[in-house]
Formats: C-alpha cells, structure tokens, sequence
C-alpha cells in the first residue's frame, strides 16, 4: 500500500546536475555584475549630483561638463537595468532546471497497491522507451463491466443497486451502482458494455477478477411464468393446459430463457 504523493521511483541524470550548477555560477556572475554596475552608478551619480550643485555659482564648471555626467549618469542606469534582466534570466533557468530536475521523482498521484515492478535498480530508462516503470492500482474503487443484451438495453435502471459475486468468494455477496453505459451496441455479440462502480473498503476485490452478475430487468407489464411440465406443443401452436376441473384452458406461450411465460 502506498499514500497520495509517496516517493515511488527516483532516476538520476548526471548531466542535468552539471547543467544546474553551470546554471548556478552563471547566476552569480550575474549578480556580480550587477553588483559592479550599482557601484558605477552611484559614483557616476554622485559626480554628477556635485557638479550640478557647483552649476550653480556661474563660471565654476563648463555646462559641457555637466552634460557629459549627466549622461555617464544615464548610461550607468542603462547597464543597471541590463544586469538586472540578465541575472533574472539566469535565475529563471536554473528554475527551470530545477523543476525539470523534479520529474526525476516519481510520486504516487494516488493512493493504492502497487501491482507489478517492471524495472529494478540500476536498470537505465530513457525517453524513448514506452515500457512502464511499474504498475499502481486503485483498488478501492472499482468498476464493473457488463455485457447487457440488446433487448434489456431500454430498461437499465440507472443509478440501481446491483449485486454480483466473484469466483473468490463464493459464499459472499457484493454491489454496484450502475453509473454509466456506453451507448453503442458490439456488432459480434449485440450487447451494451454497462459500468458499475463498487466500492471495496476491504481490498476484497481486486482488479481482473469475473464476476457473475445478478442483473434487474425491469418490464412494462409482468409476465406469468409457469411449470415447464404445463406447457403443451402441438404441430400447430403451444399452449398452457391448466388441468382444472378436466378443462383446459389455452394461453399464448413464449419462452424466455431457461422457462416459460405466459402473456
């Protein structure tokens, strides 16, 4: 049994961890930069925010000069906002490394057993293999398909209580809720595949396993069914005798299944 979310397999890719820590070291780079960038523009500032101030006394500085901070002041922001975008670009790739680094662990996306391991340790995977790593099943909730006949087809009760019984135990009676059918019939065997769900608290079912289903047929009228002993066959018809009172009484007879019915 395992959790929502519990640890199931973990791969390791030796390259994706170089290309994290390249990732990594161009970050800091980056930053580095950026870091030199601000110093240049807080001296560039500063020069020019001096120069501004001894502007005005006239005759102190040539307005040439002024300009020239200014602008060496302008271009320091520039770099400033440059470096700024190049260390998020560095950062949002070693993100990406990272959260591709997380589908190296294979959680459960839900609660259940697992049924089959198909690789072990050591064995090498790749992208290009469609072979499953192993094989997780959801037993507490199980459906069951039934093969409904086509003439039972317009009387499916949906959302009606069903019971079935499994080859495991023979002597025990399960249930399902017939939920959805699939609206088209099998050309070969004229049946509609119907689903139950079951719940299976217990983990008595599992999946795989024949079950003998109790179906309810639901009629528009009801039929009399009667001893197979007081159906009569004749060359011309077949009727019911009633054998009361030495008289015979005549029905249309059909049969349905294993017995007879009266209509």
């Amino acid at each position: 049994m395992v959790k929502e979310g519990e640890l199931l397999v973990e791969l390791t890719a030796a390259e994706m961890k170089a290309q994290i820590a390249e990732a990594e070291s161009k970050v800091q780079a980056a930053e580095a930069e950026l870091a030199q960038a601000e110093a240049q523009l807080a001296a560039s500032q500063s020069t020019f925010d001096r120069m501004k101030k001894a502007a005005e006394t006239p005759g102190a500085i040539a307005g040439n000069e002024l300009i020239v901070a200014e602008k060496q002041a302008d271009a320091a922001k520039a770099v400033i906002n440059s470096r700024k975008q190049a260390s998020q670009a560095a950062q949002a790739s070693v993100q990406a490394l990272k959260s591709l680094e997380a589908y190296l662990k294979i959680t459960a996306p839900f609660a259940g057993v697992v049924t089959e391991r198909i690789v072990h340790p050591g064995a090498l995977v790749g992208s290009g293999s469609n072979e499953p790593l192993l094989v997780l099943q959801q037993n507490s909730h199980l459906r069951v398909t039934v093969a409904v006949p086509e003439e039972n087809v317009g009387a499916i009760p949906k959302g009606a209580k069903v019971a079935f019984q499994v080859p495991a135990y023979p002597d025990r009676s399960f249930s399902g809720t017939i939920a959805r059918r699939s609206q088209a019939l099998d050309q070969k065997t004229r049946t509609m595949a119907v689903e139950l769900d079951v719940m299976n608290p217990d983990q008595s079912l599992a999946s795989g396993m024949y079950a003998t289903v109790k179906w309810p047929v639901q009629r528009p009228k009801p039929a009399l069914y009667v001893p197979k002993t007081s159906v009569v066959t004749t060359t011309e018809r077949t009727f019911v005798n009633s054998g009361k009172e030495r008289k015979s009484r005549v029905g249309k007879c059909r049969q349905r299944g294993r017995g007879w019915g009266l209509h």
